[in-house]
């Protein structure tokens, strides 16, 4: 039989060993524990929509995966059907077929796998099948803007456990890029290439944002003047200063401007320190929904990994799908992109507790029954607990046990049983010691807490 080589789907190559699938768990549960203390409730959507409402704002169909066929004698699905591209759009379709159902405000978190037709690149962290971690407020009618300002807590609260260095919160408005492209003379068919020009204000040279801005019929001067307004770093009352002296304001740039004036009062008064965000007329964001507030992170040390967070509002979303007007802001932490820069540039925790708590030792099956009731007491404890089922010497035991990670192995061999006893040892000094069968589980536990009190016996 010929063999199959085994390899992955470009785009879709994103696995990781064991250890590796732990740290990213951990990210995933410090997202998870934070979105929840801030009042966030769960969420699961199919991974497949229909076609239309994942084109309905937003989706670019060259992007999306369709379904073929969902199953033999299913020709709808064929026309019909597409793996979702990100979780905003079909929070819309949900809320708009569920409104007489949730409570409003709605505070949802996702937490769920996206598929994404883009050219991969590994080397930036884009893959075409990957995790995202999704909040959103929605609610009826109208939103607060309080809401817009609780964002950057949830965000500040996530990072901060993460511990992957200092962070920055980078907020503009939509409302307030609109202004400025007016005041500039930026017709309407050419707003969205000038911003996509200035999108790449972060990522490439001044000189390539200058060409796509030309290019977009604007002169030499003009996008000069353009470039070097939104690309000028200052603090935020600076930004705000310079938003409300520029000689281009229009009623659109004044709105926007009192819009972040508002918004920076009240994420003060959640407690995000100044030093994690700021006003930044750079962040421009791409998909056409968000009308308002718009958000980036960024790492300070690591501003060539781009943005670990995005988001914003919008206020017209669901509008494709109910006639209830249902305002909303939310954010998206990519995290597999994260987790493989992280990973790349070493900022990764270990894991400070792995499934792999203890490894009971099979000396002699014929005590296998002894050995399954110390399992069975261990787990009953809340004890992790593996037992090694083939036949094999002690050290190959001990080998696996200490390559999988385990903390300790319990072993007892025939001189053991008899005196109802078993020695545990400690995989990471190599120390063992005896106890009596009654005192296994406590002493276990007590080591497992870094706390065992050695007895004086032999290591093994």
């Amino acid at each position: 039989m010929s063999k199959v080589q085994p390899a992955l789907l470009r785009g879709f190559d994103q696995e990781y060993l064991p250890q590796e699938q732990l740290q990213f768990n951990r990210l995933v549960e410090i997202i998870r524990r934070n979105f929840e203390l801030f009042g966030f409730v769960p969420i699961e959507t199919p991974a497949a929509e229909r076609k239309d409402v994942l084109t309905s704002k937003g989706g670019v169909e060259k992007e999306i995966y369709a379904l073929t066929r969902l199953a033999a004698d299913d020709d709808e699905a064929s026309i019909k059907g597409a793996l979702h591209f990100d979780l905003t759009v079909p929070l819309a379709r949900y809320v708009a077929m569920r409104e007489r159902e949730l409570p409003f405000p709605f505070r949802r978190y996702q937490i769920q796998k996206v598929w994404r037709g883009e050219t991969p690149q590994a080397r930036k962290g884009r893959f075409r099948e990957f995790y995202q971690c999704d909040i959103d407020i929605i609610n009826r009618d109208k939103l607060s803007y309080l809401a817009e300002a609780e964002i950057p807590s949830v965000i500040h609260s996530v990072f901060r456990e993460m511990g992957i260095g200092e962070f920055r919160i980078r907020i503009n408005n939509r409302k307030v890029l609109k202004g400025v492209l007016q005041g500039f003379n930026v017709s309407h068919d050419n707003s969205a290439v000038v911003l996509r020009s200035l999108d790449k204000i972060e990522r490439e040279k001044s000189s390539v944002v200058l060409e796509d801005l030309s290019r977009a019929g604007m002169s030499d001067a003009q996008a000069s003047r353009l470039f070097s307004f939104m690309s000028t770093k200052r603090d935020t009352n600076e930004t705000l200063g310079a938003l409300s002296e520029s000689a281009f304001q229009n009623e659109m740039c004044k709105t926007g401007t009192a819009e972040l004036r508002e918004l920076v009062a009240a994420v003060r008064k959640f407690g995000v320190p100044e030093s994690a965000f700021c006003i930044d007329l750079a962040v421009v964001r791409g998909l056409d929904y968000y009308t308002g507030t718009i958000y980036e992170t960024t790492l300070n040390s690591y501003p060539e990994l781009g943005s670990i967070c995005s988001g914003g509002r919008y206020d017209d979303l669901a509008s494709y799908f109910t006639d209830t007007k249902l305002p909303g802001v939310g954010i998206s932490i990519g995290l597999t992109r994260l987790f493989s820069k992280l990973r790349e540039a070493g900022l990764l925790h270990a894991v400070e507790k792995t499934p792999t708590e203890a490894l009971v030792v099979t000396m002699d099956h014929r005590y296998l029954d002894w050995y399954l009731d110390i399992a069975r007491l261990l787990r009953e404890a809340g004890v992790n607990t593996e037992v090694y089922l083939e036949s094999a010497k002690l050290r190959n035991q001990l080998a696996y046990a200490d390559k999988k990670g385990f903390r300790l192995a319990l072993i007892a061999g025939q001189s053991e049983v008899e005196r109802n006893v078993v020695q545990i040892k400690d995989l990471s000094t190599k120390t063992a010691s005896e106890f009596p069968l009654a005192e296994v589980v406590s002493a276990v536990k007590s080591a497992l807490k870094g706390s065992i009190k050695r007895e004086a016996a032999d290591g093994t």
